[in-house]
Protein backbone atom coordinates (compact mmCIF):
# COMPACT_ATOMS: atom_id res chain seq x y z
CA UNK A 1 0.00 0.00 0.00
CA UNK A 2 1.60 3.76 -0.98
CA UNK A 3 0.25 6.38 1.13
CA UNK A 4 0.88 10.29 0.97
CA UNK A 5 1.22 12.54 4.01
CA UNK A 6 0.99 16.41 3.48
CA UNK A 7 1.81 17.91 6.45
CA UNK A 8 3.79 21.31 6.98
CA UNK A 9 5.59 20.71 9.85
CA UNK A 10 8.47 18.96 8.80
CA UNK A 11 9.62 16.78 12.34
CA UNK A 12 5.78 15.78 12.48
CA UNK A 13 6.06 14.97 8.46
CA UNK A 14 9.10 12.95 9.42
CA UNK A 15 7.80 10.74 12.17
CA UNK A 16 5.04 9.42 10.70
CA UNK A 17 6.88 8.65 7.17
CA UNK A 18 9.23 6.82 9.28
CA UNK A 19 6.45 4.96 11.65
CA UNK A 20 4.28 4.15 8.60
CA UNK A 21 7.35 2.52 6.66
CA UNK A 22 8.26 0.58 9.55
CA UNK A 23 4.62 -0.69 9.26
CA UNK A 24 5.48 -1.48 5.98
CA UNK A 25 3.95 1.27 3.80
CA UNK A 26 5.30 3.15 0.87
CA UNK A 27 4.60 6.74 1.99
CA UNK A 28 5.40 10.13 0.02
CA UNK A 29 5.32 13.12 1.41
CA UNK A 30 4.00 16.87 0.26
CA UNK A 31 4.79 19.92 2.80
CA UNK A 32 2.24 22.39 1.58
CA UNK A 33 -0.95 22.05 0.10
CA UNK A 34 -0.30 22.62 -4.03
CA UNK A 35 2.28 19.94 -3.51
CA UNK A 36 -0.22 17.79 -1.80
CA UNK A 37 -3.22 18.31 -4.29
CA UNK A 38 -0.49 17.69 -7.34
CA UNK A 39 0.92 14.26 -5.85
CA UNK A 40 -2.83 13.21 -4.77
CA UNK A 41 -4.20 13.84 -8.30
CA UNK A 42 -1.48 11.65 -9.54
CA UNK A 43 -3.79 8.54 -8.30
CA UNK A 44 -1.29 6.15 -7.13
CA UNK A 45 -2.27 6.45 -3.44
CA UNK A 46 -4.25 4.23 -1.57
CA UNK A 47 -4.45 6.55 1.41
CA UNK A 48 -4.14 9.63 2.22
CA UNK A 49 -3.52 11.43 5.82
CA UNK A 50 -4.02 15.45 4.85
CA UNK A 51 -3.08 18.14 7.93
CA UNK A 52 -5.65 20.90 7.67
CA UNK A 53 -3.13 24.35 8.36
CA UNK A 54 -1.38 24.03 5.37
CA UNK A 55 0.29 26.78 3.45
CA UNK A 56 -0.18 28.08 -0.01
CA UNK A 57 -3.83 26.06 -0.17
CA UNK A 58 -5.62 24.56 3.25
CA UNK A 59 -6.72 20.70 3.69
CA UNK A 60 -10.33 21.16 3.15
CA UNK A 61 -9.43 23.21 -0.24
CA UNK A 62 -7.33 20.22 -1.18
CA UNK A 63 -9.89 17.97 -0.03
CA UNK A 64 -12.68 19.44 -1.62
CA UNK A 65 -10.37 19.55 -5.22
CA UNK A 66 -9.75 16.09 -4.86
CA UNK A 67 -13.37 15.02 -4.92
CA UNK A 68 -14.33 17.25 -7.50
CA UNK A 69 -11.33 15.38 -8.92
CA UNK A 70 -12.96 12.00 -8.45
CA UNK A 71 -10.13 11.06 -6.08
CA UNK A 72 -11.43 8.35 -3.98
CA UNK A 73 -8.78 7.51 -1.74
CA UNK A 74 -9.57 7.52 1.90
CA UNK A 75 -8.73 11.19 3.37
CA UNK A 76 -7.65 11.45 7.30
CA UNK A 77 -7.96 14.53 8.14
CA UNK A 78 -5.45 15.99 10.71
CA UNK A 79 -6.25 19.19 12.79
CA UNK A 80 -5.11 21.22 16.42
CA UNK A 81 -8.98 21.84 16.29
CA UNK A 82 -11.30 19.50 17.44
CA UNK A 83 -14.84 20.89 17.64
CA UNK A 84 -17.62 19.30 16.10
CA UNK A 85 -18.07 22.15 14.03
CA UNK A 86 -14.39 21.27 12.33
CA UNK A 87 -15.57 18.02 12.08
CA UNK A 88 -18.81 18.54 10.53
CA UNK A 89 -16.55 20.54 7.89
CA UNK A 90 -14.28 17.65 7.67
CA UNK A 91 -16.43 15.22 6.58
CA UNK A 92 -18.75 17.55 4.94
CA UNK A 93 -15.52 18.13 2.95
CA UNK A 94 -15.31 14.65 1.56
CA UNK A 95 -13.08 13.47 4.63
CA UNK A 96 -13.10 9.57 6.26
CA UNK A 97 -11.58 10.27 9.28
CA UNK A 98 -10.67 12.34 11.81
CA UNK A 99 -7.50 12.64 14.01
CA UNK A 100 -6.95 15.49 16.70
CA UNK A 101 -3.65 16.76 17.15
CA UNK A 102 -1.57 15.44 19.54
CA UNK A 103 -1.93 12.00 18.77
CA UNK A 104 -0.72 8.65 19.45
CA UNK A 105 1.32 7.23 16.92
CA UNK A 106 -0.58 3.69 17.78
CA UNK A 107 -3.95 5.03 16.69
CA UNK A 108 -2.53 6.89 13.86
CA UNK A 109 -1.78 3.66 12.30
CA UNK A 110 -5.33 2.45 13.83
CA UNK A 111 -7.41 4.18 11.82
CA UNK A 112 -5.15 4.01 8.42
CA UNK A 113 -5.85 0.22 8.92
CA UNK A 114 -9.49 0.47 9.11
CA UNK A 115 -9.50 2.78 6.19
CA UNK A 116 -7.54 0.38 4.21
CA UNK A 117 -9.22 -2.87 5.55
CA UNK A 118 -12.56 -0.87 4.42
CA UNK A 119 -11.92 0.07 1.52
CA UNK A 120 -10.71 -3.88 0.75
CA UNK A 121 -13.99 -4.93 1.78
CA UNK A 122 -15.93 -3.27 -0.71
CA UNK A 123 -13.63 -4.43 -3.67
CA UNK A 124 -13.68 -8.06 -4.80
CA UNK A 125 -13.20 -10.34 -1.45
CA UNK A 126 -10.69 -11.95 -3.88
CA UNK A 127 -8.44 -11.64 -6.23
CA UNK A 128 -7.49 -14.10 -8.63
CA UNK A 129 -5.37 -15.65 -11.43
CA UNK A 130 -5.75 -19.42 -12.13
CA UNK A 131 -4.90 -21.23 -8.63
CA UNK A 132 -3.54 -18.05 -7.44
CA UNK A 133 -5.88 -15.99 -4.64
CA UNK A 134 -5.26 -12.72 -2.97
CA UNK A 135 -7.21 -12.03 0.23
CA UNK A 136 -6.12 -7.72 0.64
CA UNK A 137 -8.61 -7.71 3.34
CA UNK A 138 -7.11 -10.94 5.47
CA UNK A 139 -3.65 -10.18 3.57
CA UNK A 140 -3.29 -13.91 2.93
CA UNK A 141 -2.15 -15.75 -0.53
CA UNK A 142 -2.24 -19.31 -1.91
CA UNK A 143 -1.11 -21.05 -4.71
CA UNK A 144 -3.12 -24.45 -5.56
CA UNK A 145 -4.22 -24.38 -2.12
CA UNK A 146 -1.31 -23.89 -0.40
CA UNK A 147 -0.64 -20.95 1.78
CA UNK A 148 2.57 -18.59 0.52
CA UNK A 149 4.61 -16.47 3.36
CA UNK A 150 5.30 -12.59 1.93
CA UNK A 151 6.78 -9.70 3.32
CA UNK A 152 5.25 -6.65 3.40
CA UNK A 153 6.47 -5.47 0.09
CA UNK A 154 6.57 -8.88 -1.63
CA UNK A 155 2.73 -8.93 -0.87
CA UNK A 156 2.51 -5.51 -2.35
CA UNK A 157 3.87 -5.68 -5.62
CA UNK A 158 1.76 -9.19 -5.96
CA UNK A 159 -1.23 -7.30 -4.94
CA UNK A 160 -0.26 -4.57 -7.95
CA UNK A 161 0.20 -6.77 -10.22
CA UNK A 162 -2.84 -9.15 -9.37
CA UNK A 163 -4.83 -5.72 -9.74
CA UNK A 164 -3.88 -5.39 -13.07
CA UNK A 165 -3.65 -8.43 -14.71
CA UNK A 166 -2.15 -8.69 -18.28
CA UNK A 167 -1.07 -5.16 -18.31
CA UNK A 168 2.52 -4.79 -19.08
CA UNK A 169 3.87 -2.81 -15.68
CA UNK A 170 7.09 -0.72 -16.37
CA UNK A 171 9.79 -0.60 -13.68
CA UNK A 172 8.94 3.02 -13.19
CA UNK A 173 5.12 2.19 -12.88
CA UNK A 174 6.32 -0.60 -10.21
CA UNK A 175 8.51 1.68 -8.10
CA UNK A 176 5.37 4.80 -8.29
CA UNK A 177 2.79 2.39 -6.97
CA UNK A 178 5.14 -0.17 -4.47
CA UNK A 179 7.68 2.05 -3.79
CA UNK A 180 7.55 6.22 -3.14
CA UNK A 181 9.08 8.97 -4.91
CA UNK A 182 12.35 8.97 -3.21
CA UNK A 183 12.85 6.29 -4.43
CA UNK A 184 16.57 5.37 -6.46
CA UNK A 185 15.56 4.44 -9.62
CA UNK A 186 19.11 3.76 -10.72
CA UNK A 187 18.91 0.21 -8.42
CA UNK A 188 17.80 -3.22 -9.19
CA UNK A 189 15.71 -3.59 -6.29
CA UNK A 190 12.62 -3.90 -8.82
CA UNK A 191 14.19 -7.18 -10.48
CA UNK A 192 15.32 -8.56 -6.98
CA UNK A 193 11.62 -8.63 -5.69
CA UNK A 194 9.96 -9.79 -8.73
CA UNK A 195 12.61 -12.57 -8.29
CA UNK A 196 11.43 -13.39 -5.17
CA UNK A 197 7.85 -13.65 -5.61
CA UNK A 198 8.78 -15.92 -9.12
CA UNK A 199 10.80 -18.62 -6.14
CA UNK A 200 7.72 -18.17 -4.22
CA UNK A 201 5.06 -18.33 -6.33
CA UNK A 202 6.00 -20.48 -9.69
CA UNK A 203 8.89 -22.61 -8.74
CA UNK A 204 8.07 -26.39 -8.98
CA UNK A 205 4.92 -25.32 -11.30
CA UNK A 206 3.70 -26.22 -14.70
CA UNK A 207 1.75 -22.28 -15.30
CA UNK A 208 4.00 -19.90 -14.54
CA UNK A 209 2.45 -16.76 -13.69
CA UNK A 210 5.30 -13.98 -13.40
CA UNK A 211 6.44 -12.82 -17.04
CA UNK A 212 9.07 -10.35 -18.33
CA UNK A 213 8.67 -8.18 -21.03
CA UNK A 214 12.00 -7.94 -22.37
CA UNK A 215 12.88 -3.96 -22.39
CA UNK A 216 10.49 -3.39 -20.60
CA UNK A 217 8.86 -4.70 -17.83
CA UNK A 218 6.59 -7.84 -16.33
CA UNK A 219 3.64 -8.75 -16.77
CA UNK A 220 0.69 -11.41 -14.51
CA UNK A 221 -1.16 -13.67 -17.01
CA UNK A 222 -1.92 -17.22 -16.61
CA UNK A 223 -1.23 -18.09 -20.56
Amino acid sequence: MRLLVVEDEKKVASFIKQGLEEEGYAVDVALDGEEGLRMALGGVHDLIILDISLPKMDGLRVLKKLRQQKVIAPVLLLTVRSTIEDKILGLDAGADDYLTKPFAFQELVARVRALLRRRAEAEPALLQLADLTLDPARRVVSRGGEKIELTSKEFALLEYFMRNLGRVLTRTMIIEHVWNYDFDTMTNIIDVYVNYLRKKIDTGRKLKLIHTVRGVGYMLKGE
